[in-house]
């Protein structure tokens, strides 16, 4: 069997709310083209963006089962609070819908905003108690209620992972955003390439010192994109932590997260040396195969990037980099493991 972890989907044009398109929040054009919001936009590159299109892509690509994370764009960051409210709750309800129609097919993920804590720990409520999900998506920064940048793991969050560990929820940490903090030209894609795996490094960098996967014992989180950047950076922030104490006073030293079975990376690192570097330092139960499709830096059929769904887990194969047992669980047993159940049935806690 195999699972993909890290996966997203597109509602049809007809499925957004006209407040969104009249507001300029986002929606999508009606011959599915491009995905908008106010001064922005982006092509739709497959057609797999969409329900029916992804389980016909799924089932010629051999994929059985698919995590399915929030969109990006609807963090709702910037937003007006009422408006943050509706756009969070229309991208749960939607990816609850698709999780119930389709069960056997994909297990969906439903995001907060974290700068409104009394709302976030209502909407956690919500969606696990009366939508069944389990997979809380989670940005690797956000804006608070005065406008500041935060990152996710800032102690102001607490609650949330407080409720978060009380439901055993699994968490996604994924970047986005960065070019609204951090003060570059947005040129040659330097956000997507660059910056997102420094933003997914800066969430490890304080989930770690804060020792949250020693706190709540019970959430399992998984970095998005191999938390790339953290990996080649350990050394440097060991480093730091040594040779700089005044500056982590109550930290926990990083190496003690490192390999900890409740963290988790995906495999989507674009290349069997960082993804061998991943497995040197954590293992491979702790990584899961996640494909990012539909978008062009995900593994999907592609001539001109001489990819396809898989392929850095085949060449990982391949190289001897890992062993059959490994790849299958890879494609299956580690992600249940971080969901906290058996696709199809429940893994006993």
């Amino acid at each position: 069997m195999h699972i993909n972890g890290h996966s997203h989907l597109l509602p049809y044009p007809e499925q957004i709310p006209s407040f969104m398109k009249e507001k300029e929040i986002f929606w999508i054009d009606e011959k599915r083209e491009f995905m908008l919001q106010k001064n922005w936009k982006r092509p739709i590159t497959d057609k797999s963006f969409f329900l029916h299109e992804k389980l016909e892509w799924m089932e010629k690509s051999g994929i059985d089962h698919a995590v399915v994370l929030n969109l990006s764009q609807l963090y709702g960051n910037g937003l007006r609070l009422e408006e943050m409210k509706q756009v969070l709750r229309f991208q749960n309800d939607f990816n609850a819908k698709v999780q119930h129609d389709y069960p056997d097919k994909f297990t969906t993920g439903f995001v907060v905003h974290c700068g409104y804590t009394r709302g976030a720990l209502w909407e956690i409520e919500r969606c696990v108690e009366e939508l069944g999900m389990h997979v809380l998506c989670l940005p690797t920064h956000y804006m608070d209620s005065i406008g500041t940048w935060r990152c996710i793991f800032d102690e102001e969050i607490e609650p949330i992972l407080e409720l978060a560990n009380h439901y055993k929820l699994a968490i996604e940490i994924h970047p986005y955003d960065g070019e609204k903090f951090i003060k570059l030209e947005n040129t040659a894609w330097r956000f997507h390439l660059v910056w997102m795996l420094a933003q997914c490094a800066d969430a490890y960098h304080f989930f770690t010192l804060n020792g949250y996967q020693e706190k709540y014992p019970d959430i399992r989180t998984c970095f998005a994109h191999g938390g790339q950047l953290a990996q080649i950076n350990l050394g440097r922030r060991i480093q730091g932590f040594d040779g700089r104490p005044d500056l982590f006073k109550g930290k926990i030293h990083p190496r003690k997260a490192v390999g900890h079975p409740n963290i988790f990376f995906d495999t989507l690192v674009h290349d069997t040396d960082s993804l061998e570097l991943m497995i040197r330092r954590n293992g491979t139960d702790q990584i899961f195969v996640g494909l990012d499709d539909p978008y062009p830096l995900g593994e999907m059929n592609s001539e001109e990037q001489s990819s396809y769904p898989g392929k850095l887990l085949d060449l990982a194969l391949e190289r001897n980099i890992i062993d059959q047992k490994q790849y299958g669980q890879m494609w299956k047993t580690n992600v249940e493991r971080w969901l906290g159940h058996e696709i199809g049935g429940l893994v006993d806690s």
